[in-house]
């Protein structure tokens, strides 16, 4: 008697109903990503404008204050402009990052995409690009949207009597206002959002390469680990200073607004200067500066010429600003440690040497391009002059060929070091087991 077919098993989900599947989680990944960054841009942001006075904004001014402070962060220029009628016209533009938005904005941003690659042990290269991909492509949508909100108008006063007075006489209302440029924003948000990716992926052990790139893992991960060590540790440095300094002082909320807004700013700049960098600034000397005394003294010290910031001349003003360079050189010292011991056993120190090199002079140029500031406004009145005779300008650039030349030495010098402190540590553990098993020195035989 035959036996009866044995039953068909029940066919499997259709491929594509699973690559659809899969490929609606990504992007749900890339949308959460994305909306951690803003999120936590967006929270440090408002903080840090509340407490530097926003509140008294125009009225509905501060939610395009806020969108513009965010396009700021992640690199966008803003563009300000003025109407006075025929009494004459003003100009302005602002390129300055507030480090704070971007360091909160990077850290939300990257811990949240890289959450769904834990647990493996290799990724494939084109599944990261495309994670990749996907983020970019929403964080610029919502990034184009910020841009869009980024713009008001409001009405100001000129401040002189007698303009005051003839505007009013013949109906003219001065109105100031401000927009961010919508392709220079999406064009360095794109750029910013790469740089966290990468460098969210190269620093994290837990995080997984493609094949091809395994090979880096033990040369890139530890220099690049420890220079955001350090970058990270002069802020929370900083921000133990800043909550000090506000507990102490008769304004404690400018403080607070420098710590919400610039901290970065100018921890990674006393980074720089205790290494022996320098930058050049420029300040007329009316403008209030939300910086230390010491710093605020130099930028104002030729009135209207350029001033070199270094440990040479922030130490003629406060003596005590020699500390920097011991902080700096503990912090380096501290990388090339780190480095050392998470490099594969067996690194020779010279290569521990030349990996830190290259790494901390590339975090030193980053540091010098993201601290720079630039500000021009003028004002031209009844059309006599120009928008830069009744005006002025506001700016703060990076020696960068010293910044990086001086990053490439000390890391040099620190990996080395590092790496010989990692060869004396790896010999005494070798050295004590080999006791522990009766084969030390005198045990007898080869």
């Amino acid at each position: 008697m035959d036996r009866p077919p044995p039953p068909r098993p029940a066919p499997a989900p259709a491929p594509p109903a699973r690559g659809a599947a899969g490929e609606l989680r990504a992007w749900a990944d890339a949308l959460v990503a994305v909306a951690a960054g803003c999120v936590a841009m967006f929270a440090v942001a408002a903080a840090g404008l509340w407490a530097a006075g926003a509140r008294g904004l125009p009225a509905g001014a501060f939610p395009a204050v806020l969108a513009a402070t965010l396009v700021a962060a992640v690199g966008g220029t803003l563009e300000l402009s003025g109407d006075v009628g025929f009494l004459g016209g003003s100009a302005a533009t602002l390129e300055v990052v507030p480090l704070s938005v971007t360091v909160a904005g990077a850290l939300a941003t990257g811990v949240v995409f890289l959450l769904p690659l834990r647990h493996r042990a290799v990724a494939g290269g084109g599944e990261l690009l495309a994670r990749a991909v996907r983020t970019v492509v929403v964080w610029l949508v919502a990034l184009a949207f910020i841009a869009g909100a980024a713009r008001f108008s409001f009405r100001v006063r000129v401040g002189q009597d007698f303009l005051d007075e003839l505007g009013a006489a013949l109906d003219i209302t001065p109105t100031v206002g401000f927009h961010a440029p919508l392709g220079p924003a999406l064009g360095h948000g794109a750029l910013w959002l790469l740089g966290v990716l990468v460098v969210a992926v190269a620093v994290s052990r837990g995080t997984p390469l493609p094949r091809r790139l395994l090979r880096l893992q033990g040369a890139l991960r530890p220099p690049a680990f420890a220079m955001v060590v350090v970058l990270l540790g002069y802020v929370v440095l900083g921000l133990v200073i800043g909550l000090v300094t506000a507990f102490t002082h008769d304004d404690p909320s400018r403080t607070a607004a420098v710590l919400l807004l610039g901290l970065p700013n100018l921890a990674w700049m006393a980074f720089g200067v205790g290494l022996g960098g320098a930058w050049e600034g420029r300040v007329p000397g009316d403008i209030g500066l939300p910086v230390p005394h010491a710093l605020a003294a130099v930028l104002r010290g030729n009135g209207r010429g350029t001033s070199t910031v270094d440990l040479a001349s922030l130490s003629e003003q406060d003596g005590r600003a020699w500390v920097l360079a011991a902080v700096a050189g503990l912090a380096l010292l501290t990388a090339g440690l780190l480095t050392a011991f998470r490099s594969p056993a067996g690194t020779p120190a010279w290569r521990v040497a030349v990996r830190l090199g290259v790494v901390a002079a590339l975090t030193l140029l980053v540091v010098g391009l993201a601290t720079e500031v630039s500000a021009r406004y003028g004002l031209a009145v009844l059309g006599l002059g120009d928008l830069t005779d009744f005006g002025g300008e506001v700016r703060l650039w990076a020696h960068l060929g010293r910044l990086v030349g001086l990053g490439l030495l000390w890391g040099l010098v620190a990996g080395f070091t590092g790496g010989l402190c990692a060869k004396a540590a790896a010999g005494r553990r070798l050295g004590r087991a080999e006791a522990a098993d009766g084969q030390g020195p005198g045990a007898g035989g080869w």
